[in-house]
């Protein structure tokens, strides 16, 4: 593993540590994440099967977080009354910081399009509603994306973060405009991201994110292994810190400032 200065306060924002992935040694995945400095993590939701095991993390230990909500890859089976009902009594849970994973992915289930803007269009109705950020999936839907945020914004305060970015600078723009956060992955440490470490250059830095996405995404130091986790969350925040021309701690602490603003649930806690 690259070695990197050491760092502390680091907050990784959107991980799936619930995930079987993990089932076997998720106690050991924690002291890691610890050791690297990562002091706290998010673990979001794709679906509301998920909730008792995600609720029951959070209330495991005082650092885990969790969000309630409907990834745009698990909308089919999901008739939005009986799951809106559902997400604003999740949301009352003191440890439920967002509303989401929700969004748009039109690179895995296009055939599925109107279902998903349906369910993604209940999900930002529910976040204003509990008033509670939402963490937004956009993958190969940059257009809608962009007209259905600023349809959101213009009926109701929101706020929210577009998770794992990788989409065009001008989804970023828009994002940004009805005051979002960007946060970013291990994709900004790949070889290939350029254009994605340009646009990281131009978000403001009070509007920055840092995850894993965890088990996926793996950084560039780490493409080796298999199975992403929260203590790689520093690999992607020393790439950040470099673009943005600051310290590993300052990029940590400006990030973690960045989470509990956002996910305002953490601070008052």
């Amino acid at each position: 593993m690259t070695q990197l200065a050491a760092v502390s306060g680091v907050i990784d924002s959107h991980a799936h540590i619930d995930f079987p992935d993990f089932a076997d040694d998720r106690e050991g995945v924690l002291t890691r994440m610890a050791t690297a400095g990562v002091s706290d993590v998010v673990c979001i939701a794709t679906d509301l099967a998920g909730y008792p095991r995600q609720r029951a993390l959070a209330e495991s230990a005082s650092n885990i977080w969790f969000t309630s909500g409907i990834h745009p890859n698990s909308v089919k089976a999901f008739a939005t009354k009986a799951e809106r009902a559902a997400l604003l009594t999740n949301a009352k849970h003191p440890r439920c910081v967002a509303i989401g994973e929700a969004g748009l992915d039109y690179f895995r289930n296009p055939d599925y399009a109107s279902q998903q803007e349906s369910v993604f269009s209940m999900q930002l109705e529910v976040a204003k509603a509990a008033g509670l950020p939402i963490v937004v999936h956009a993958r190969d839907a940059d257009e809608m994306m962009q007209a259905m945020l600023t349809e959101a914004a213009k009926t109701g305060e929101i706020s929210g973060v577009m998770h794992c970015f990788s989409s065009g600078a001008e989804l970023a723009e828009k994002a940004l405009e009805i005051g979002f956060y960007i946060s970013f992955s291990g994709m900004l440490t790949f070889a290939t991201a350029e254009p994605l470490r340009a646009i990281a250059r131009a978000v403001p830095a009070d509007r920055l994110l840092v995850e894993t996405d965890a088990p996926y995404l793996s950084p560039a130091p780490l493409r080796k292994v298999k199975r992403n986790e929260p203590a790689h969350v520093v690999h992607t925040l020393a790439c950040l810190a470099e673009l943005k021309g600051e310290s590993l701690q300052s990029m940590a602490d400006i990030t973690a400032a960045n989470t509990r603003r956002l996910f305002w649930r953490m601070e008052a806690q």
